[in-house]
């Protein structure tokens, strides 16, 4: 459960900026939607093949320049 305190004199959008910052770095909707639908394993395994392809690629074109 992620939770904030809110100081006295805090502003309301203040504490919200700080609260969804804090969600978004937990992961919690990373694991939602990872949740939300079955994956096979083949595609999941080809999914992460391309994605380090991709990784490889832009790590090359940054040492390079």
């Amino acid at each position: 459960m992620i939770g904030i305190n809110v100081n006295e004199n805090e502003n309301i959008d203040r504490a919200l900026k700080r609260f969804k910052k804090k969600y978004e770095r937990s992961g919690i909707l990373k694991e939602y939607k990872k949740r939300t639908y079955f994956v096979k394993p083949s595609i999941e395994n080809r999914m992460s093949r391309l994605k380090a392809k991709r990784r490889a690629a832009k790590d090359s074109v940054r040492t390079r320049n």
